[in-house]
């Protein structure tokens, strides 16, 4: 062996360790300043140039916890590559998705489709990311394009994370009918995809029709996680589907499922019970729970709220913070002031507001000032509450003045109530239901005090306006089923029965 050749041996030897040493830096970087130390070793050692290991540095920001401050210098990384492959782009939108700029990520999505090279293009990672980013920026209006591609690229019907993307993103715009038509094309679904779908109409206030989706997974043969349970109870809550809540209740008990053991089902039955009229029932699954969060007591003090149970709700916030070590957060304080409002406690509920800050750490946000005016105008205190409002660090929205008209009406006040109409008018501009039921509250104030003349103006202003009244609508269940009857609708199947049973009632 010459020496020329044992040089170079030596010379690459020394090349491949430097060059494992160097990939070896950049994963174990935790901070940007190993990042930059890295960067600048790569740099001397030429190795910059090389994409693979330059892609390995720019991974490392995924981590970071202040991503968004070194936001501009993984950017630069980015544009010192000269040759780019999809690993690279991919590691960019995950980057953009995880920071304060998520759009962003259509901007690396869209210079990844318009490289020359064949080489670079969007895999099912990709997407996958893509709309993780799209999510978080909320553009929803990108979704269909993005679909779009998912197909043209044939990713949509192989990979499932990206059908619960695409779903995802028609869900959190609100397009429940394209969530619904992608679920019907995937062959099988999984429970992941049954809850985004039933997650959506929860999430619209369709509790009912979420409902529906999970009796029709249920009968497809597949097994509810504890996500779904969980989703599946909250639409019972919002249905007021209390039969249906129990028979989810027995069947977790007989598989011995997660109802003690894991807190956010557990915290779903606990609400359900509260919000369907079970106070009693709501007890004792919170009493079994073996563990509890801040949402368990949310959820239970939320139902000692709708029942006027004032006392209990404040007695709620020292056994939690005493039995649990947990510290009361603004939901908790605000349910525990709106039992203080349907209780009509006022000096206990003035006393926990006064004290939010100092004792809780927690700042009064505008809802916890609704509740106070309302606690205020339920005891007859209207100067009070009128004095809240002056004082209120924000802008006084809808609710405030809302409440503040209920307790004119109550109170037969002619003067606050015309204060709380003219601000709600104004802040309800062009939102017919909002206007016209705050005009209807102003003449049944002015027909309460014999002023006719201005009540019958009242009305006469709501045709003016051309303000339509959205129907009424009761929701009842029966025998498990929940049947919702709406104002004036003849639609429903079993109408002339129900028809001939109204008559038979009323003869």
């Amino acid at each position: 062996m010459t020496m020329t050749m044992t040089m170079t041996m030596s010379v690459l030897s020394s090349f491949h360790q430097s060059w494992r040493s160097l990939i070896s830096a950049s994963q174990r970087c935790t901070t940007v300043r190993q990042i930059k130390s890295t960067h600048s070793l790569f740099i001397i050692h030429g190795v910059h140039r090389n994409t693979y290991a330059i892609s390995k540095l720019l991974t490392a920001f995924l981590p970071l916890h202040n991503l968004d401050k070194h936001f501009h210098y993984a950017s630069l990384i980015f544009d010192s590559i000269k040759f780019r492959n999809p690993f690279v782009y991919d590691t960019m939108i995950r980057i953009c998705s995880r920071s304060s700029r998520p759009h962003l990520g259509v901007r690396y999505f869209r210079l990844m489709v318009t490289e020359d090279d064949e080489d670079v293009a969007p895999s099912y990672l990709t997407f996958h990311f893509l709309l993780v980013a799209c999510l978080n920026a909320s553009l929803f209006s990108v979704g269909k394009q993005i679909h779009c591609w998912v197909i043209k690229n044939g990713v949509l019907s192989s990979d499932g994370h990206v059908q619960s993307g695409i779903m995802r993103l028609y869900v959190e715009g609100k397009v429940l009918a394209d969530a619904r038509k992608v679920f019907d094309e995937i062959p099988q679904p999984d429970v992941v995809k049954w809850d985004v779908l039933m997650n959506g109409y929860v999430r619209c206030g369709l509790g009912s029709e979420g409902l529906e989706i999970f009796r029709e997974m249920l009968a497809r043969g597949t097994e509810p996680d504890k996500f779904s349970v969980t989703t599946a109870l909250t639409a019972c809550a919002q249905a007021g589907a209390l039969a249906q809540g129990k028979w989810i209740h027995e069947v977790l008990k007989k598989k011995k499922k997660w109802i003690e053991s894991d807190v956010f089902v557990g915290t779903a039955l606990v609400d359900m019970y509260a919000k369907c009229g079970c106070l009693e029932m709501a007890l004792e699954v919170f009493g079994k729970l073996s563990r509890r969060n801040v949402f368990s007591w949310a959820a239970l003090i939320g139902g000692y709220a709708a029942y006027g149970y004032g006392k209990e709700a404040i007695m709620c916030l020292e056994v939690m913070e005493r039995e649990d070590g947990i510290k009361p957060d603004s939901v908790v304080l605000l349910g525990v002031l709106a039992a203080c409002a349907h209780g009509g406690f006022l000096q206990e509920g003035r006393s926990v507001f006064d004290n939010m800050e100092a004792r809780y750490g927690i700042t009064p946000k505008h809802e916890h000032y609704s509740c106070m005016v309302d606690l205020m105008c339920r005891a007859g205190r209207l100067d009070d509450a009128v004095d809240v409002i002056v004082k209120m660090p924000m802008k006084p929205l809808a609710s405030v003045w809302g409440a503040l008209l209920n307790g004119c009406r109550t109170h037969k006040n002619v003067e606050l109530g015309e204060l709380a109409v003219r601000n709600l008018l104004e802040l309800e501009k062009g939102n017919d239901d909002e206007e016209e039921a705050a005009l209807v509250q102003l003449s049944s104030i002015y027909l309460n005090v014999q002023r006719n003349a201005e009540a019958s103006k009242t009305r006469q202003m709501i045709g003016q306006r051309g303000i339509r009244k959205a129907p009424g609508c009761s929701v009842l269940e029966v025998d498990g089923d929940v049947t919702k009857f709406v104002s004036g609708d003849a639609s429903h199947p079993e109408l002339p029965q129900i028809h001939a049973m109204i008559h038979l009632l009323s003869v």
